[in-house]
Formats: C-alpha cells, sequence, structure tokens
C-alpha cells in the first residue's frame, strides 16, 4: 500500500541526515588514502574530443532541449498511452528455470567468495575481482536495464535467506525506505575509497560482510521487508527493471517497449525518490573522481592541510545533497509553472522515474568499455584458472569509435527521460497546457545533468590522487 509522502518527513530527516553523518564518518576513520575500483585500469585513455568543449556540451544540452519541445506537440494522450501500454506475452521459464538461475547465483557467489580468498593473483589477474567488477558490476547491472530485471531469481542472499528461520520482527514503518538510501550511499562510498580491484581478499570480505548484514536483517524482518525497503541492490535492480523492455506483470513475462512501464510507476514517497536521486548521483561522483579537475581541486585541498579523503568524503556528501536539492528545485518550479493543486512531494515521486533513463545510460556509457576490454580476460582466466594469469590489458586498447559510442548512450538516456517525464505529466494533468509546463523544471535539470555527464565522458580518465596501491 502507498505511503502518504508527507507523513513524518520534518521529524524523520535530522534523524536520517544524523545517521548518514556518522556512518560515513566511521567508515573514514580507518581508510588513509583512496582508491577506486578503476584501479586495475590506471593506463586508460581517452582521445579528447576535435571541437571546443563548450559547444560541444551546449550542443549536447540544445539536443535535450529540442526533444522536449518536439515532445510538447505530442498532445494524443491516446497515442501516448498506446505507446506505454503496448506488450506482449513471453514464455514463462516455469519453476525449474528459476530454481536453475537461483542455484547459479549461490555458486557464483560462493565461488567469488573462495577465489577471493584463496587465489594469490591480485588486480584483473583474478577471477574474484573479473567476476564482480566485469561480469556483474559492468555487464549484469547493464542486463537489468538493458534486458530484465532477473535478480529476484538470481538474488544468492535471498536464495539463503528463505531457507533460513526468521523472527519476522514488525519493520518500523517510519523508517521507511531511508535505509536503502543511506545503505546505497555508504556501498558506493566503499566501492570507490576503497582498492577493491586490488586486492581481491579485501574484496570477499566487502561481499562476506555485505552478505552477513542482509542475511541478518533477512532473518529479523523477514526476506520481504528486508529486499523491499532496507537491500539496495534489490531496491536498484527493482527500479532498473521498469527501465528494461522485459518485465513482469501480473506473474507473467512481458514484452514491451523500453522505458514503458516508467509513466506508470508511481513512488511511496519522499524516501523512494531521493533513493532514484541517489542512484543517479553515484554513478556520476564514481565518474567525477577520475576527471583531471577533480584531480586538481583535491591536490590543492590537500596541500591546504585537508586530509584526502576528507575532501572526497565532503564532495561525496554535499553533490548527494545538492543533485537532491536540485530536484525538489526543479519540482517546485514544475508545480508553479503548471498552477496545480498536486503538493511538491507528489511531483517529486512521480517525476523520479523519469531519471532512471539518465542513470541508465551514464552507467553503460561508464562502464562498457571495461566490459569490452576485460571480457576476454575473465574468460581466459575461467578457462584455465591454474595457467599463468594473462597481463591486464588497457582500456587504450579500445576503437577511437568508441568514445562517439559513449556519448551516444549519455544522450540517448536523456533523450528517453525526457519522453517519460512528458507521459507521465499527460497522466497527471488534464490540462495539456499544464502537462507541457508541469515539465519545465524536471527539464531544465536534465538539461544541465546532460552537460555535466557529457562532460565527464569526454574527460580524458585521470587516476584518483592519494590512490592506495
Amino acid at each position: 500500500m502507498a505511503r502518504d509522502p508527507r507523513r513524518g518527513g520534518r521529524r524523520r530527516r535530522p534523524r536520517v541526515a544524523s545517521v548518514l553523518l556518522a556512518t560515513c564518518w566511521l567508515l573514514a576513520l580507518p581508510v588513509g588514502r583512496v582508491a577506486a575500483h578503476t584501479g586495475g585500469l590506471r593506463g586508460a585513455t581517452r582521445d579528447p574530443i576535435a571541437i571546443p568543449t563548450w559547444l560541444f556540451l551546449l550542443t549536447g544540452g540544445g539536443v535535450v532541449g529540442v526533444s522536449f519541445l518536439l515532445a510538447s506537440f505530442v498532445t494524443d494522450r491516446r497515442l501516448v498511452a498506446a505507446v506505454h501500454d503496448w506488450s506482449r506475452p513471453l514464455p514463462d521459464p516455469g519453476r525449474l528455470g528459476r530454481a536453475l538461475v537461483a542455484l547459479l547465483g549461490v555458486v557464483a557467489l560462493a565461488v567469488t567468495l573462495a577465489v577471493g580468498v584463496v587465489e594469490d593473483a591480485t588486480g584483473v589477474r583474478n577471477l574474484a575481482v573479473l567476476v564482480v567488477w566485469v561480469a556483474w558490476w559492468g555487464g549484469y547491472v547493464a542486463s537489468t536495464y538493458l534486458l530484465g530485471n532477473s535478480w529476484p531469481a538470481l538474488n544468492p542472499f535471498r536464495t539463503v535467506a528463505e531457507r533460513l528461520p526468521t523472527l519476522d520482527r514488525t519493520y518500523p514503518e517510519r523508517l521507511g525506505a531511508w535505509p536503502s538510501v543511506a545503505a546505497l550511499l555508504l556501498l558506493v562510498w566503499v566501492e570507490v575509497t576503497a582498492p577493491l580491484a586490488d586486492d581481491a581478499r579485501l574484496l570477499a570480505a566487502v561481499v562476506g560482510g555485505y552478505a552477513a548484514v542482509t542475511l541478518v536483517g533477512a532473518a529479523v524482518f523477514g526476506p520481504d521487508p528486508w529486499f523491499d525497503r532496507v537491500d539496495p541492490l534489490a531496491r536498484a535492480f527493482r527500479l532498473y527493471g521498469r527501465l528494461a523492455p522485459v518485465g513482469v506483470e501480473d506473474g507473467r513475462p512481458r514484452l514491451r517497449l523500453p522505458g514503458g512501464a516508467l509513466p506508470g510507476t508511481a513512488l511511496d514517497g519522499r524516501d523512494d525518490a531521493a533513493f532514484v536521486v541517489t542512484l543517479l548521483f553515484v554513478t556520476t561522483y564514481d565518474g567525477f573522481v577520475a576527471t583531471g579537475p577533480w584531480a586538481t581541486g583535491v591536490r590543492a585541498v590537500a596541500g591546504a592541510g585537508v586530509p584526502p579523503l576528507l575532501a572526497y568524503l565532503g564532495a561525496y556528501l554535499v553533490g548527494a545533497g545538492l543533485f537532491y536539492l536540485a530536484y525538489r528545485v526543479a519540482a517546485r518550479l514544475g508545480r508553479r509553472r503548471a498552477d496545480t493543486y498536486l503538493s511538491t512531494a507528489e511531483l517529486v515521486r512521480r517525476f523520479a522515474p523519469s531519471l532512471l533513463p539518465i542513470a541508465a545510460g551514464y552507467h553503460l556509457a561508464h562502464n562498457l568499455g571495461s566490459v569490452l576490454v576485460l571480457a576476454p580476460t575473465l574468460v581466459a582466466v575461467a578457462a584455465a584458472p591454474l595457467s599463468p594469469p594473462p597481463s591486464p590489458p588497457q582500456l587504450a586498447g579500445l576503437p577511437a569509435w568508441f568514445g562517439g559510442l559513449e556519448l551516444a548512450f549519455v544522450l540517448l538516456g536523456h533523450l528517453l527521460a525526457v519522453w517519460v517525464a512528458h507521459a507521465t505529466a499527460y497522466e497527471l494533468f488534464p490540462s495539456r497546457l499544464q502537462a507541457v509546463r508541469s515539465q519545465y523544471g524536471v527539464t531544465a535539470v536534465m538539461i544541465c545533468y546532460t552537460m555535466l555527464s557529457l562532460w565527464i565522458v569526454a574527460e580524458p580518465y585521470v587516476p584518483p590522487p592519494f590512490i592506495a596501491s
């Protein structure tokens, strides 16, 4: 049942903020230097774009702006509804198929943990590192929005949790989905600041710790509340699955148009909307810390006597807050321009799903190069685990046209986001003029973010300063 997004918001805000700050502060204490999961690809390069950067960014922002104008001419509600309601049934894999997928997930987790602990090879020579960063983080995550969300069947944590006894304690409704927001921030903070791509044993320890916390939480509150409200991976993949062309309706798989389910996705409240915005932010931050301007800035801050990790942490927390604040301001602007009785909180939760194509497009642009370069290494290590590990490749081996493909992924994600926002507005507002005006704020944010994400993708890779070795 959907919760009132306005209920308890003022009382929860200070508590949630305190928990986030305390958690990140405690995590920061034992870490002295900064690393990123791209540490195994430190020789990566990207050819600079051949036109002035300002012109390139304005062109990208202009494309999104023009797409909004073009979408505004599509005013036939029946046509908009027909596009998003189109679907076709697909064969059901059945209980046996789902059982085999669940077994595959458990085996993959067990092998990753075992190899991470036992294998002496480091970095991208280690099978556990390749499985996590290439097969799972790069490849599988992309499959959840490009194909469909198979995580409910594959999820090894849930497969094990459902076979363990549970205390069935009542989940505190006042917490809502805020724990998943905090968990997502914490998870990506560990991913960015710990040398998980260089130290397979540390990677195995983090995966094992995540498994332990997940199983304990599911044992206390039950698998359904835990994976619905708290677990960040299950929530992220469930949202990405709404973007995919294959989904589940009434318990049966169906084929639909990409993004077709997003306009009808109604989030419960501000906590769910904050999770979507955070999902967008963490992917951006992961790329931003590998740019030249960030390296220059953090060195200057460190030269002034500020601990480097504090600079990373400060930018992380401030950036997350600014992303959410910008989205709130955009929703408030849309409400004022549409002259509607709907609250800002209502527009925040209804338009938030339109940000998911942007997050997916940037994730694909940010990770596809690593997957293409390292996939042969993964196959070689998996096929001959006892042979000497191959030398790690470099991203510089990508063909010159791949940089253009990355930029295309970013733009396509933004264009789809504009259309989803347009369709959502026509579901919300009876007046066509209201529907168009309600998108002004969200479109302005999308244009700004288009320019930011294109800039990050176009910037040459620079190893994050003070990286652990």
